[in-house]
């Protein structure tokens, strides 16, 4: 596949949920640190471009008065979070310049100010990464599009709890949101 053509001024680097609590969970079929691998190489071109560095992360309440309430058949695990869990992994930053976004959902647009923060600096393209490709990048993903963003999916700076999550959501889902990329690829599209 041919490599997009990035155009810093207009593309911003997303990702999601690469914290401490987060990234040395079992996924597949890339290890948390192969994805964290990926992630710096992509945020190393970005600020070196200065276009935008998005890193998201979730994080609840003590008593998760701020977690969605949903009656569903397969309930998230409520447990207590060790201290530090929603930080952003230290390879990552935040460097001076990038914007952290908080969640409390899947998705990183419903109920926080990403859509501002990229409108407003005349982002139109996200190249986009993360853990765990069919939870909170796949949920991110649908909302940007359907906010009219181009996407770039990195294909390798993501993972999931399972391969055939993955596998999934790059083969089935994320075709047709966007354009689904290795970091070598995103790469050597990249100009100045």
């Amino acid at each position: 596949m041919n490599p997009p053509t990035l155009d810093f001024a207009r593309t911003a680097l997303v990702l999601i949920d690469l914290q401490k609590g987060i990234v040395p969970m079992p996924v597949a079929p890339h290890t948390g640190a192969e994805v964290i691998a990926q992630a710096v190489k992509l945020a190393r071109r970005f600020r070196e471009a200065k276009a935008p560095v998005v890193l998201v992360r979730v994080t609840f309440a003590a008593d998760f008065a701020d977690a969605v309430k949903a009656q569903v058949d397969s309930p998230m695990t409520r447990r207590e979070f060790p201290a530090g869990w929603d930080e952003i992994v230290p390879e990552l930053g935040p460097e001076p310049g990038d914007i952290v976004v908080t969640k409390r959902n899947w998705g990183a647009f419903y109920g926080t100010d990403l859509d501002l923060h990229l409108r407003r600096r005349g982002i139109t393209a996200i190249v986009l990464g993360g853990i765990a490709t069919n939870m909170g990048v796949e949920s991110t993903a649908r909302a940007a599009h359907e906010h009219g963003y181009q996407l770039i999916l990195a294909e390798d700076a993501m993972a999931s709890l399972s391969a055939e999550h993955h596998t999934f959501a790059v083969t089935q889902i994320f075709p047709r949101l966007g354009l689904v990329r290795s970091t070598e690829e995103i790469l050597a599209g990249a100009s100045s």
